[in-house]
């Protein structure tokens, strides 16, 4: 990712889709509580997560509400216990308001980002859940959800949600 984190190349993506007025896309904060302040310097030193997040951003694409959470896999393996049950549960309830939800999931000894849906993340849990295995390898995903590099967009996962949607119908 030449030194930027994956967050900031997404965040610098929704800037460029609210730019050009594609997306309106907010970065969720993680809420935190002060335990300790610097009062001198107006700092916090010490705190706490209040809550768990649900989601790292959520918005709307040309009317069509999204959310999607970011993740980075070093391997082809991506381990289910970096998804945590409130989240799969906030995406299934988000999809059932009519909205997407996935996961972007960059692979970085690919250099590849991925555009995981819902409904195939929820394969993946089902089958964690039933027994199966707590993992899902590179290899099962489906290739046409792979993100296409693009010139002046850090992670082009639009064109990726309108090849969902579509497939959708």
């Amino acid at each position: 990712m030449r030194g930027s984190t994956l967050e900031e190349l997404i965040n610098r993506t929704n800037e460029k889709y609210l730019e050009n007025g594609l997306a309106l896309i907010q970065k969720i904060p993680t809420p935190i509580t002060p335990i300790k302040i610097d009062k001198e310097h107006r700092h916090i030193t010490l705190a706490y997560f209040e809550q768990k997040s649900t989601v790292d951003y959520i918005g709307a694409v040309q009317g069509i509400p999204i959310c999607f959470d970011a993740k980075e896999c070093a391997v082809d393996t991506f381990a289910l216990q970096n998804i945590h049950e409130h989240q799969v549960r906030f995406m299934e309830q988000f999809e059932k308001q009519g909205g997407i939800a996935f996961f972007l999931i960059y692979y970085t000894k690919r250099d590849i980002f991925y555009y995981l849906p819902y409904e195939m993340l929820r394969y993946f849990w089902n089958r964690a859940k039933n027994g199966g295995r707590k993992s899902f390898r590179y290899e099962e995903l489906n290739p046409d959800y792979v993100i296409p590099k693009k010139s002046g967009v850090a992670v082009p996962y639009l064109e990726v949600v309108k090849k969902d949607l579509e497939d959708r119908e």
